[in-house]
């Protein structure tokens, strides 16, 4: 097939060569279960996965035994949420968390409101950001947790989360952050954070993998488990590890943390000159502001245009989405860009260009060019 140029990343990113080559020999020379104690097969599975454990804390400043592995983000979002709501289980309980959220974090909260628990939606500005002011306001005596993104998946928009880890603690509240779009683009930190979701697929690793870090020592409760059966993964995540896959996870991690700096400063101009190139363009908006934003990531509103046909012609030489790739069949505008006050219409002819590891300087000029011929001949001026 011939492939369109990809600047998609923030749905998925490849596989980087070195986690491929690493994860090869645990689907077969080294098959065994991590939880076969009894001999060399179990033992060889369980170091990798170890090691692996070891990687990816050492990419968000935790230790190796908070990190709780399971088949991705989504997973670890309903194991924090709906794992602390049974925890409290019998109380009366509020959550606050985001209108911009992913809708992982969105529905899982609208399960456990079904259940009971009273849940505030911060609303955001016009970048995307929310007011700290009007999140202190928000809570109540019987506030469990507070959960809120560290990076958006469609505008790029980089929360506060120190400053979210301060108020959070100065409250002896739950701080819960999905931090999936952040893991290996920008340095974090666990200091101050109880949960932390990441996922492999968005930095270079396997579908399928990804991880719950939960802290440890700590007088706040720990989320109830969800899945039963065996008690694997201290008993937070029954069932057989996915040994191939957390050995490219930690693969992965070891690689971002080293080509983070470097690939971050490479991205950004890139990014910059893509966003400065379209908006030459007559009526066209950035979604979100300049500043505080993942490096890599734009997102760019076309007016006078019909956004499906926008999206259905780009895609023909430039693989890119209208926002989540949970979300990319859906004509409705972005909730995000919604709750952002973006107009329908704008909304429905935004496109997210997110770029990645393999993005060249040349495939830029390349998507610039089809992007302006594009846009012009469905505005009738070509």
């Amino acid at each position: 097939m011939n492939y369109p140029i990809y600047l998609d990343y923030n749905a998925t990113t490849p596989c980087a060569p070195e986690v491929i080559e690493t994860m090869i020999p645990y689907f077969g020379t080294h098959f065994g279960n991590a939880a076969s104690k009894s001999h060399p097969y179990g033992w060889v599975a369980e170091n990798a996965v170890e090691a692996a454990r070891e990687q990816i804390a050492q990419l968000i400043g935790a230790k190796p035994k908070e990190i709780i592995f399971t088949s991705g983000a989504t997973e670890s979002i309903n194991l924090g949420i709906k794992g602390i709501f049974e925890t409290y289980s019998g109380e009366k309980q509020h959550y606050i968390t985001c209108k911009a959220e992913h809708k992982a974090v969105l529905d899982t909260f609208a399960e456990i409101e079904k259940k009971g628990a009273e849940i505030t939606y911060l609303s955001v500005n016009s970048k995307g950001e929310i007011n700290l002011d009007e999140l202190e306001k928000s809570i109540l005596p019987h506030t469990k947790l507070i959960c809120l993104m560290w990076a958006n998946n469609e505008t790029g928009l980089i929360h506060p989360i120190p400053k979210i880890a301060e108020i959070a603690q100065s409250k002896e509240i739950i701080l819960f952050t999905d931090a999936v779009q952040a893991a290996g683009k920008i340095p974090i930190s666990t200091k101050g954070i109880h949960l932390m979701a990441i996922s492999a697929h968005k930095l270079y690793g396997p579908k399928g993998v990804g991880a719950l870090y939960v802290r440890h020592n700590h007088e706040l409760p720990k989320p109830l488990s969800q899945i039963h059966g065996g008690g694997h993964e201290k008993g937070f995540r029954s069932g057989t590890l996915n040994v191939p896959g957390i050995v490219g996870f930690g693969k992965a991690a070891e690689l971002r943390k080293e080509e983070m700096k470097t690939e971050s400063h490479r991205l950004e101009k890139l990014r910059d000159t893509l966003e400065s190139l379209i908006l030459e363009l007559p009526n066209t908006f950035l979604n979100g502001g300049q500043n505080h934003r993942l490096p890599h990531v734009c997102n760019i509103a076309f007016g006078g245009v019909e956004g499906e046909e926008l999206l259905k012609k780009i895609n023909q030489k430039v693989a890119v989405s209208s926002g989540s790739a949970c979300t990319s069949i859906s004509p409705k505008p972005s909730h995000v860009l919604q709750a952002m006050g973006v107009e329908s219409d704008l909304g429905r002819g935004s496109i997210r260009f997110s770029l990645g590891r393999n993005t060249t300087a040349g495939e830029i000029e390349q998507v610039v060019d089809w992007v302006k011929y594009v846009v012009r001949k469905l505005r009738n001026l070509e």
